[in-house]
């Protein structure tokens, strides 16, 4: 690509060429990226997207890359890495039992909620054990049983995908929802969040840590750990299912793979439906996305022709010319 000769010298220097991506996703799949940016500041971040817009680029923001499939091909675009991360705590309302913590969008969730501990505020552990950034968990709105990240922000910097420009948000211009956030449309991305804690006293946070210990020990037991997306399908919307069971829709995606066998059980190439969990594909050491596609198109054809209902991704694929699933 002719690049346009507009460009400043300060874009310039962020900007890297042809940079693997596959080990900067926990699938550990995907090609390079044409274009690579890690903004330290708005400024920098402001920076990388001039440079995409000035020459046409589709942009992809990516955090720990937890739940996403990079295409073989790789990203014919800019790839864009948050590295703001610092994390600064504001001093407690004691009369209202609250603290106040804000976090860059490249700082990881699993080290905000060791900060917050350690500083005696809980509510965060709740999320411990997830993989992700504080940008890419905002994005989606991570949620752990009845707890989803936007109960606890109150406010965020966004910037602009078309401007630069960057703005100051509460938590209501989100729109936020089961994965759902106004940052899905991609037409603005995180540069910090900031949250409203629970101050508690250093014998409350102890056991808030230890809550924090158990969440992850059950996670590791429970789901594969690395190699993989996390929940590759979405579950169902009531409208999308006639199954019941005790009189409630059973909406449950991983339900139907169960049913039909492929835990532990069905492979493609080097990817493999995990046996602690129906729903997550892993890589097993030499996996391709192309087997990872494979993979998932044979789970949805099996779910279809056992139950007439097809499953739809919630791991995002990235760099594909159009979706690789059914």
């Amino acid at each position: 690509m002719q690049l346009q000769n507009t460009q400043k010298t300060s874009q310039l220097n962020i900007i890297q060429e042809n940079i693997s991506l596959k080990d900067k996703n926990w699938f550990e799949t995907g090609g390079i990226a044409k274009y690579y940016a890690q903004p330290t500041n708005s400024q920098e971040f402001a920076q990388a997207l001039e440079f995409a817009n000035t020459n046409k680029l589709e942009i992809f923001v990516l955090g720990e890359g937890a739940n996403i499939l990079i295409s073989d091909e790789g990203f014919n675009g800019l790839v864009i890495k948050p590295q703001i991360t610092e994390i600064n705590f504001v001093e407690p309302n004691l009369a209202l039992n609250l603290g106040y913590v804000t976090a860059g969008a490249g700082v990881k969730f699993q080290g905000l909620i060791d900060f917050c501990l350690n500083n005696n505020l809980s509510g965060l552990e709740e999320f411990s054990g997830i993989p992700g950034t504080v940008g890419g968990s905002v994005y989606i709105n991570i949620h752990y049983f009845e707890f989803l990240l936007s109960q606890f922000l109150i406010h965020a910097t966004v910037i602009e995908k078309s401007t630069g420009k960057v703005l100051q948000v509460d938590n209501a211009w989100f729109n936020f929802g089961y994965n759902q956030s106004t940052l899905l449309a991609r037409e603005y991305f995180l540069i910090d969040a900031t949250f409203k804690l629970k101050k508690v006293d250093p014998i409350d946070a102890a056991y808030h840590k230890g809550r924090r210990d158990e969440i992850i020990r059950h996670r590791v037991k429970r789901y594969p750990y690395k190699g993989t997306c996390g929940s590759f399908f979405r579950n169902f919307y009531e409208s999308e299912v006639t199954h019941e069971s005790a009189g409630k829709k059973m909406i449950y995606v991983a339900y139907y793979l169960d049913k039909i066998g492929v835990k532990g059980n069905l492979k493609v190439g080097g990817a493999i439906v995990s046996h602690q969990h129906a729903n997550m594909l892993v890589n097993l050491g030499q996996a391709t996305t192309h087997d990872i596609v494979n993979l998932a198109r044979t789970m949805q054809q099996l779910v279809f022709d056992n139950f007439g209902i097809m499953p739809k991704s919630e791991c995002q694929m990235i760099g594909f010319k159009e979706s690789p699933l059914i």
